[in-house]
């Protein structure tokens, strides 16, 4: 009983702060067609001239649309490591074993990336995935460079290497032998208790100070995390996740991230208390960012679910974003400005002193690191 129709983009005049190419979704996609996921709707990436949208066409056709099913596609990327320059991150190199993410996240601010291979950042980011399949072969490679100098690869800094896909294509744990070998080190950012799966691995790194681990818990309300992170593990697998790491003496933090004003802020405190609890050493936090189209989509969704106080959240965060709904200055992009923010970072702070949280930090070391592939030795002329 849908049809499609295309329209031209153009920035609504009702809208002054809207990016350019914004084109706010008319419906959203019917709950059936996509039960199980975060977002709402589907509309094209920022790149395409005309985006679809399904409407009813009043004629009552037998047309149904198929739901969003989980599709994955082949990356066949020719280089692994990604490097960045960014001021305020703690690393200069990150790999992704995946592009698109299952666990659904609404406010993942990877979501725009969908937009470069003219995807939807919404549903289609999803449930339209692509595996690297050729990643630890890649990464061999690249470590075995003469010129390679090692430094902490993080992962997971984009989209989760423990999605659900992970436990068919296996390329986290192919490229974790792969550094195990090269005696590399590496930090892991999940929200998935599949990393248990490689916890023979992580505890052997881990001895060789290789390995450092950080799982996302945004909330202990598992109905919140359902409706937030749909495909994500439960909080409590998390925290389980973190308590068997950590006996089994792999440096682990938790990540209250996203904090979002009025909606899981006032769970900072409890998070900190079950990770302490779960024998977490350490612990950061980030501000909701909202770049691109994750701020049309968390605000559909905002609207849908905390009518409420969709107006107050969305309030609270342009205060702490110098009155716009996202600020991408370093610096400023994580922790964000402005009284509430503030008292956010405090709270944070106290909360961690007083459970011995952060006390040291946990630093790597590359004395181990060896070439995957040495160079074979050329031949003396003289035997």
């Amino acid at each position: 009983m849908a049809t499609l129709s295309a329209v031209l983009r153009s920035p609504p005049a009702s809208v002054p702060s809207a990016p350019a190419g914004y084109l706010p979704p008319d419906i959203a996609i019917a709950r059936d067609r996509r039960r199980g996921r975060g977002t709402l709707s589907n509309v094209g990436g920022r790149y395409e001239p005309i985006a679809r949208i399904a409407f009813d066409d009043g004629w009552q056709s037998l047309e149904e649309l198929p739901a969003f099913a989980t599709t994955v596609s082949v990356d066949s990327t020719r280089k692994i490591i990604t490097r960045n320059e960014s001021p305020d991150i703690s690393f200069d190199r990150s790999i992704n074993p995946y592009r698109g993410c299952e666990h659904g996240c609404v406010y993942c601010y990877a979501r725009p990336t969908h937009a470069y291979l003219g995807l939807s950042p919404g549903l289609d980011f999803e449930s339209k995935l692509f595996v690297k399949p050729d990643a630890p072969a890649l990464l061999e490679k690249e470590l075995s460079a003469p010129n390679y100098v090692p430094r902490t690869i993080a992962i997971g800094t984009n989209t989760d290497p423990y999605q659900p896909i992970e436990r068919k294509y296996q390329v986290m744990r192919g490229i974790l032998e792969v550094l195990e070998r090269a005696g590399h080190p590496v930090g892991i950012v999940t929200k998935s208790a599949l990393i248990l799966r490689d916890l023979d691995i992580l505890t052997r790194l881990a001895e060789r100070n290789l390995v450092k681990v950080a799982l996302s818990v945004t909330t202990l309300d598992a109905k919140l995390a359902r409706t937030m992170e749909p495909r994500a593990a439960t909080p409590g697998r998390r925290l389980e996740a973190l308590r068997q790491m950590s006996a089994a003496g792999i440096p682990t933090s938790v990540m209250v991230a996203p904090v979002i004003p009025a909606i899981n802020d006032a769970d900072i405190e409890r998070i900190l208390d079950a990770a302490a609890m779960a024998g977490v050493k350490g612990a950061g936090y980030v501000l909701l960012r909202l770049p691109l189209e994750v701020r049309d989509l968390f605000v559909e969704w905002l609207k849908a679910n905390y009518p409420d106080r969709a107006d107050h959240v969305m309030k609270l965060i342009r205060d702490m974003r110098g009155g716009k709904d996202y600020d991408s200055t370093f610096g400023a992009r994580m922790k964000g400005t402005g009284p509430y923010a503030w008292m956010i970072g405090r709270r944070f702070e106290k909360a961690c002193a007083k459970l011995g949280l952060n006390k040291e930090r946990a630093v790597l070391t590359t004395e181990h690191f060896r070439s995957p592939k040495p160079r074979a030795e050329q031949l003396s002329l003289f035997g």
